[in-house]
């Protein structure tokens, strides 16, 4: 199995729609690449931890190739936005792409790269190595799976 964080805006929905996706073996929200040890919800939700909501996803590279992830993931963000994602706001609330594997780096790239073809602004999704990830509360585990009628910015139909 292989593992890479993903983050694109809150972390509710991303999981959510993550999750469902053929070859994705676990997911799980917390708080990446961020300043301040084990943070708490609050803390991200300040802005000064420099975390970024975000989501683990475990997937089965033989079933689902990174570039097919990937290229689903862009489907439910607009890369060119800064710090939000639909009406949520602030740096925890960005898109970015954090990996684990440093042989990866050139499949993200290649995505990246072909996405750009489709927006006239420059995509600011950050692509970096995994520096932190701190696991979320439990609450916030599987949100949506609990609270099906939950706040989510992606629509999931």
């Amino acid at each position: 199995m292989k593992k890479i964080v993903l983050a694109g805006g809150c972390f509710w929905g991303v999981e959510e729609y993550i999750s469902r996706i053929n070859g994705v073996t676990d997911t799980e929200v917390g708080y990446a690449n961020g300043n301040r040890k084990y943070p708490t919800y609050e803390q991200v939700c300040t802005g000064t931890t420099g975390h970024a909501e975000a989501v683990k996803v475990e997937y089965d590279e033989n079933n689902l190739p990174l570039y097919t992830l990937l290229k689903k993931f862009f489907s439910i963000i607009d890369p060119t936005i800064e710090n939000r994602q639909g009406p949520d706001r602030g740096t925890q609330y960005r898109t970015g792409i954090y990996y684990i594997d440093e042989n990866e780096k050139d499949t993200i790239l290649k995505v990246v790269q072909e996405e750009q073809k489709k927006y006239h602004k420059k995509i600011v999704t950050e692509i970096e190595p995994l520096n932190s990830f701190y696991e979320a509360e439990e609450y916030h585990q599987d949100y949506l799976k609990k609270n099906p009628n939950g706040y989510c910015h992606i629509d999931l139909s």
